[in-house]
Parts: C-alpha cells; structure tokens; sequence
C-alpha cells in the first residue's frame, strides 16, 4: 500500500469503517498545496478492497492533475464507498462518511461521483460543510458537457485541420448524465452519433430525439468514427482495446480511461489523438470549485474557455516533442505542482 502511494506521490490514505452503518470507505488525497483537495465520492460493488484503494488513490491523483491545469487554487482528494451486499438505510452510511469527512478539517471537500446522488450528498452536508453538489448546490452535468463539446471541438482541429462538427462521426460510450448532455450539443452541432449504453432506455432515447445510430457495447470500439467520446467508467482503454480503435483521435468524459500510461503510447504509436481525460472533463470540476467559492455563473463560464486553451497548449507541445498528449499533460501537471 505505502508503495502505491510513493508512485502516485498520494499524500494521505485513510481507511474508514463504522460497523453500525456497514461504512467501509476510503478517502485519498494527493496533494492540497494548492488548496484543500476536492474530488468525487464513488459508491461502487469492487471487487476486493485493494482494488477500491486503487481507484481512491487514482481518482485522487487525477483531480490534482485537473485542478493545477484548470487553474484552480485546490488539490485533488476522492472518495470511494465499498457498496456492501446490504444496506440497512443507506442516509445513514453517508452521513457516518460526513461525520468522518468533517474530522480533516476542510482538508477534503466531497462531491457527486458514479453510484452518489445529490441526495447523498445532502445526508454528508448534515454534519460537514466540505461536500458540495448537494440539492442546494446545483448539478455540474451541464458545464462537464460544455467543457467536453468545447474540448471535442480542439481535438477536431488538432488532428482533422477543422472544428466544424458537421457531419463528424462521434462514437459515445455511455449514455449518463454527461454523456447524453454532450451528445445533445454534438447533435445540435451536424454531429453523427454512434452510441452505446448497458441502459437500452437510453439508447432508445437518444435515437427518438438524436437520430443516434446504435451500436452493440462490445462493437463500438472497433466501429469506425472520426472521435471516440468514452463517457462511462475508467480503464477503457487496454492493451487489447487500443488493437481494436478505428478513429482518429479520443476525447471523453470518463476518468481514467488509459488502464496505464503505456497506453497512451500505443496510441501515439498508432497515429490516434488522445485528449487526456483530466484536462477535457474538468467543466465539472471548474463549476464546483468556482461556485463552492461563490463566484458568478458568468465567471464560471468564462473560465471554461481555459480548457480548450490548455488542451491546445498540451497537442502544440505533443507534436513538437513527438510526444503522447498524455505524457506531456503529466509533466505539465507536475512541474505546476513542484512535483519534478
């Protein structure tokens, strides 16, 4: 354990039981030099508990990542809740979470992430303050899906000479709240969606109002398309995937698709842009920060501009060096964080 967390330079690694709610959880920050860490809370069936650990300690490390090249004054921290077999009442797993979270001190803020709900979030901001994305807080579905349609547009233009969208195959995979809100701009924009969904209600949905063409979940990564939008669940992208891809770049909202940073080479090797996922999707990141700050809708806004820049700033940078986006992003990120 205390060597995955040397490798991912984690400050922080707390393990959190409380047997009278079935609470097994655990809250990794990666760096608060910045700020106090912000990340998501995941609440998930893992399949052990060192796989949980991994996931807090990646997640963690990524929203550094995020946050330094957002240029937000934070850390990243994140959150993950071993979904037990049974729950007694699930309000009160998540308050026992807050009580714990409101013992660092601020030094971590929680928020929605895959399996939490606002609701969730309400019974954690019963006894902390650090949580946002409560029912009072709003929804960052919205401003991760402009950063994401915003970012999509760059890598266009990086590797296909254009930004207009018209006509460009896009393949979605995952059809949540993200990922239909960003094939909804795409479809407004001329966009060809190709989608895929374990939810068929989903898939049916964007069909009706999108004329999404549907493609089976184990098909559509070798189903040819201008741009893969993965927008489901990290570790995407494998050795064995990347054999499979038919596109001419990547950009999507999931987080942590690259299974390592090897894959990222692979890519490369391949001639397929990638997008790296922590600077393409932090719209969300940027609207929590911001509005947990107070700051104006307007100022939100303005600031999501930053990604398409930053995500410029990294494919110049990649091409000069005949480097992966991915490895120049991390150095970036490093170097920001007085990591080298």
């Amino acid at each position: 354990m205390f060597a995955l967390m040397q490798h991912s330079r984690v400050n922080a690694l707390h393990l959190v039981v409380d047997p009278q709610t079935c609470l097994k959880a655990v809250i990794a920050i990666h760096s608060s030099r910045k700020g106090p860490a912000l990340g998501g809370c995941r609440y998930l069936a893992y399949p052990n508990e060192e796989s949980a650990i991994e996931d807090a300690i990646q997640l963690a490390r990524n929203m550094s990542y995020k946050a330094v090249l957002a240029g937000l004054s934070l850390g990243g921290g994140s959150a993950v809740i071993l979904q037990p077999a049974h729950v007694p009442d699930r309000s009160t797993l998540f308050e026992a979470l807050g009580r714990f979270i409101q013992t660092l001190d601020g030094r971590y803020i929680t928020a929605i992430d895959s399996g939490t709900s606002k609701e969730d979030m309400d019974c954690i901001a019963r006894y902390t303050r650090h949580v946002t994305t409560t029912t009072a807080s709003g929804d960052p579905t919205a401003y991760t899906a402009m950063g994401l349609y915003a970012g999509i547009r760059t890598t266009a233009m990086a590797r296909l000479g254009s930004d207009n969208l018209e006509g460009l195959r896009v393949a979605i995979q995952g059809l949540g709240h993200v990922g239909y809100a960003l094939a909804e701009q795409l479809h407004a924009a001329g966009a060809e969606l190709l989608v895929a969904d374990l939810d068929s209600g989903k898939v049916q949905l964007a069909m009706e109002q999108m004329g999404a063409k549907p493609i089976a979940i184990d098909a559509l990564l070798s189903t040819p398309c201008d741009i893969l939008a993965p927008c489901g669940l990290g570790g995407v992208l494998n050795s064995h995937s990347v054999t499979k891809l038919r596109c001419a770049a990547v950009a999507g909202g999931a987080n942590n698709q690259l299974s390592c940073a090897a894959i990222a080479d692979q890519l490369e090797a391949r001639g397929i842009l990638y997008a790296p996922d922590y600077v393409i999707n932090s719209g969300g990141l940027i609207y929590l920060a911001l509005q947990h700050q107070g700051e104006s809708l307007d100022t939100i806004t303005a600031h999501l501009s930053q990604i398409g820049t930053r995500l410029t700033e990294v494919f110049a940078h990649a091409q000069a060096e005949k480097r992966s986006p991915a490895r120049v992003a991390d150095a970036l990120a490093e170097r920001l964080l007085n990591l080298e």
